[in-house]
Formats: structure tokens, C-alpha cells, sequence
């Protein structure tokens, strides 16, 4: 059980470090994110992003859903990694 624990911990740390970079692109207008290796950065993660577009539509252009997107993320790696580790290691 650990060994999960870790794993999804890493996974969140590297989510969260390319959400970084996929937010830190769109501040280049001249990227095309249909062409590699943006395509296949912006297929993994624009999924999480969309959910929480739904939520919190552009305001005067600005798109501030990162900002909950990361917040969740810390969240998720800050609250429940330890919380699922106290719960499976006695």
C-alpha cells in the first residue's frame, strides 16, 4: 500500500509540474498546440483543466480555472496522501 501511496504522489507531482508549463504556454500566442510535443501536452491536460473551466467560465479574457486546478491538486497531494497513509499504515 505504500507503494501506491508514493506512486500517486509522484503522479501528482508531475501533473502539477506540467499544468505549469501548459499554463505558462498559452502566455506564447504563436505555439500551436497541434503540433508536437504541445499536442501531446495539451491532450494530457486539458482534460483536468476542462473540469474546472465548467466551473469558472473566462472573465474579460482570462482564463482562471488553473488557479483551482492547482488548488486541488495541493489539495489532493497535501490533505489526502496523508490522510490514505494513516488510514493503511498502522
Amino acid at each position: 500500500m505504500n507503494l501506491l501511496i508514493t506512486t500517486l504522489a509522484t503522479f501528482i507531482q508531475i501533473y502539477t509540474v506540467l499544468l505549469i508549463v501548459r499554463v505558462l504556454l498559452t502566455w506564447f500566442p504563436n505555439i500551436d498546440f497541434y503540433s508536437q510535443p504541445f499536442a501531446a501536452l495539451a491532450q494530457i491536460t486539458d482534460p483536468y483543466l476542462n473540469l474546472f473551466r465548467s466551473i469558472i467560465p473566462p472573465l474579460g479574457g482570462m482564463d482562471f480555472s488553473p488557479i483551482l486546478a492547482f488548488l486541488v491538486l495541493q489539495l489532493a497531494g497535501d490533505w489526502l496522501l496523508p490522510t490514505l497513509k494513516a488510514i493503511f499504515i498502522f
